[in-house]
């Protein structure tokens, strides 16, 4: 028997970014981090906050449920630990809402992070108003069916990303990144880096210093737009 046939659908014991690099990415935009990360690593954008100012960081809880059902949620709630991030591949069905308000006062009660659905959810206003960070490829006022098995704490695809149990990942107004785990303690001082020179250069722009980046003549020559030695 292979080693993925043995393993139980619902795996409760992970190994998570650990929590001094959770923090520390938490002081970092969502860009940033996935800048850094080779510009990848970042949902599509069609999966998005329900208010601008949710944000988040923490270490995935990775759940795969059939369209419209949400039987894995519970069981993800269920073993999900304090600070968690429960990302969900609902299969981008907007059919039927995933989750609503009764799970998310759930998941704050329990001292879950943020949810982060390929789906739809419900009851928007509420988990607004609650404050806490769920982010949807939309809205559905259907609720769910409870009976269809999948699996929590398996590799899934989510928004075009694949993401591995105990994985990186920081959501804001802009959206969703995911950084391996093994690689996101190295990330941290690149994206210090990244953002002390984006500060450099708002620095040099507002005050009229260089209005244009330095790269710009270069990357048009290898682009074949200028020619050799000719500038803008």
């Amino acid at each position: 028997m292979s080693r993925a046939a043995a393993l139980p659908d619902v795996i409760r014991d992970i190994e998570r970014v650990d929590v001094d690099t959770v923090h520390a990415a938490s002081a970092y935009p969502s860009s940033i981090l996935a800048d850094v990360a080779g510009r990848r690593g970042a949902l599509s954008g069609r999966i998005a906050p329900l208010a601008p100012s949710m944000r988040f960081a923490g270490p995935a809880i990775t759940v795969e449920v059939r369209p419209g059902d949400n039987l894995m949620i519970h069981a993800a709630l269920a073993i999900a630990q304090p600070g968690d991030v429960i990302l969900v591949d609902g299969k981008g069905d907007l059919s039927s809402a995933l989750m609503g308000e009764i799970m998310s006062q759930q998941a704050v009660a329990l001292g879950i992070a943020a949810v982060v659905i390929d789906g739809a959810v419900r009851d928007s206003e509420a988990i607004r108003a609650l404050g806490f960070p769920m982010y949807a490829a939309g809205l559905n006022p259907n609720g769910p069916t409870k009976f269809v098995p999948g699996r929590v704490n398996h590799p899934i695809s989510i928004g075009g990303v694949t993401v591995n149990p105990g994985d990186l990942v920081v959501g804001d107004a802009d959206g969703v990144t995911v950084i391996e785990r093994d690689k996101a303690a190295a990330m941290l001082p690149l994206a210090a880096e990244k953002v002390a020179a984006e500060t450099k250069r708002i620095a040099d722009i507002q005050s009229k210093k260089a209005l244009r980046p330095g790269w710009l003549d270069g990357a048009l020559r290898a682009a074949g737009v200028l020619k050799e030695g000719e500038s803008l």
